[in-house]
Formats: structure tokens, sequence, C-alpha cells
């Protein structure tokens, strides 16, 4: 799974990178080197203007906070995002919580790397105990996680605008491999530059090509570091937490 990772670039920087063309300035985030599940993250879509018919008008490449943890449209409780900060590449173009997303919800969440936790035993005491890994690219560029988001109607709230909805999101996972392998049986997939376009344009709905689309961060090339049990609080925050310690 992925359940942590760190995004600390600002929007100036993410709307260059991707090739934003709909920012909204009063939006901001603070960098977060200990992101975790319910926070909102930036993420990367394609949507048609609000109130313009989705078939037939240009989409705008948008970068919106949204909150980590997908809710179903149809979830009568928002508090089932918790149990859906990960979507299985295996399984998401059939499973009913994900598939109406995938088919035309899809999103880029950036990151500078993600974190997982390896079982371990404590040299001192001999019991069990998980070692946090902060794994991201060898050469420090931008993940672009693939992703899907999803809006979910508040029904306590009675009027029909910006309030009364909710904007949810998800990191589609496969199985793990090199640096990450080594630590966790799952890692995030990703998506490089060339591919950004046809994974968020909301009317490119093949299926197999989609999941064609996604691969390794960084093409496998990546380095796994043992970090400091500090990030298993997420009170904890801080570039401190990216501090290499001995495992």
């Amino acid at each position: 799974m992925c359940g942590r990772y760190a995004s600390t670039r600002s929007p100036q920087d993410l709307v260059q990178l991707f090739g934003v063309t709909d920012w909204r300035p009063d939006e901001t985030l603070e960098p977060s080197w200990n992101v975790a599940p319910t926070d909102d993250v930036w993420a990367v879509l394609e949507r048609a203007p609000r109130g313009a018919q989705e078939e037939t008008a240009p989409v705008e490449r948008q970068l919106r906070p949204l909150r980590w943890g997908l809710v179903p449209s149809w979830a009568k409780d928002v508090k089932v995002g918790a149990r859906m900060i990960n979507a299985r590449v295996e399984t998401v173009h059939e499973k009913p919580a994900f598939r109406r997303a995938f088919a035309k919800r899809r999103c880029l969440l950036p990151a500078d790397g993600f974190y997982e936790w390896e079982q371990a035993k404590d040299p001192a005491t001999g019991r069990p105990r998980k070692q946090p890994y902060f794994i991201h690219p060898e050469d420090d560029q931008v993940m672009a996680l693939a992703g899907l988001y999803e809006y979910w109607r508040d029904p306590e709230v009675q009027r029909d605008d910006d309030p009364a909805w909710l904007l949810t999101c998800t990191v589609i996972t496969t199985e793990a491999t090199d640096a990450a392998g080594r630590v966790h049986p799952r890692m995030p997939l990703a998506l490089t530059p060339d591919h950004y376009d046809a994974w968020l344009d909301p009317r490119h709905q093949d299926a197999d090509h989609l999941r064609a689309l996604l691969g390794r961060p960084a093409d496998g090339r990546l380095d796994a570091r043992p970090v400091s049990t500090a990030v298993n609080n997420v009170r904890n925050n801080g570039p401190q937490l990216l501090v290499p310690v001995a495992p």
C-alpha cells in the first residue's frame, strides 16, 4: 500500500511542471513531509468548466486540493474514505468503489517520494518493530503518482454549491519491484510526462490502454533509505523526517 508520502513543491512549480491552465491562487496547501490519509493533497486533473456540457466542452487542466481517501458518490458517510486511500491496479477497473472514477476521473498526485515500513527486529530488545524507509527517485525529480478522484455530495448541506461537495482521491498501487520491493510488497504507480495527456483526458476510456500507461515511479530508479520512526506520528512534519538513520 501507499500510506504516507512527501509533497513539498509549491503550487507555482506544479503549475509549470504539469502544464496546468487553471489554478486558483487562493487555494493553498503547506508543504508536507508527512502526508497522511484524510489530508488535503495537490492533484492535477482535467475537466470541463463548471456548467459546461461535459461531452463537448474543452477540458481544462486544473491544480486542485483534494482530500486523500476516496469517498464514492453513493457512500452514506464520508468516513469510508479513510479505508480507500489505495486502489489496486489489478482490480481498479472492476471494483464498484473505483470503476466509475477509473473510467473518467483520473488524476496525478505530485510527490517527492513515499514511505514504506519494513518488518525488522530491534537489536537492543529483540522485539519486532517496523522500520520506515523513504523511497524516492534517484534524481529527486517529481513523481506523478497515478490517482483517481471522485465527488461526494454532503446530504446535510441544503445548498447545491461548493460547500455541499467534497472532492476526494486515491492512489493506484501495484506489486513492488526494485528498491521498493525490498521494503514492502506493494508500491504506488506513476506516469511519465509523455503519458500525462492520455491519462488525464476524461474522454479516454479504454481500460486496457489506460492501465498500460502506468509504470513504476522513476522507471524503477529509486533509492530507499531508512529514516526516523518520527514519521510514524502524523503530527510530526518537516525536512528532518527525510534524514537517513542507521537501520
